[in-house]
């Protein structure tokens, strides 16, 4: 299965559908079956702001119960969209969609950017264990 890599406590927010898009800097064409993955970086300036606390913990995390180093949940990559314009609160992705809010908030929709989508979001009862790559990485599932 092919599997993301994303540091915490963005994996997180990802899985529990706080953010509706992962953004990255790079396109793939790559589309079906995606395992999300924890590296063991916890992002330590993010975890400390208010707002990003409070959506940890209304799914009963904080930064000292993160997972970290684990595949934590699978889902189904659907698209991937060019960000074509940001207004600094909110911004467009090539299919006309607006982005704003939270789901604007939790990304980097820097224009030329590209916003990750999924549907079927499935949280694993057991994280597995395992090792980070960059891009998109292979695990036997």
């Amino acid at each position: 299965m092919k599997v993301l890599s994303m540091k915490q406590p963005w994996a997180s927010l990802f899985v529990l559908r706080e953010a509706k898009y992962e953004t990255r800097t790079w396109r793939t064409t790559y589309r079906g079956p995606l395992a999300i993955h924890t590296s063991k970086q916890l992002d330590k300036a993010v975890c400390s702001h208010k707002a990003i606390q409070a959506l940890l913990g209304k799914h009963g995390y904080t930064v000292d119960n993160l997972p970290t180093g684990k595949i934590i949940a699978v889902c189904n990559l659907i698209n991937c969209l060019k960000v074509i314009d940001n207004q600094t609160t909110w911004a467009v992705l090539e299919n006309s969609v607006i982005v704003s809010e939270n789901n604007y908030f939790l990304g980097d929709f820097n224009e030329g950017n590209y916003a990750w989508e999924v549907q079927n979001m499935k949280l694993l009862d057991q994280p597995i264990p395992a090792k980070g790559h960059l891009g998109l990485w292979e695990y036997e599932m």
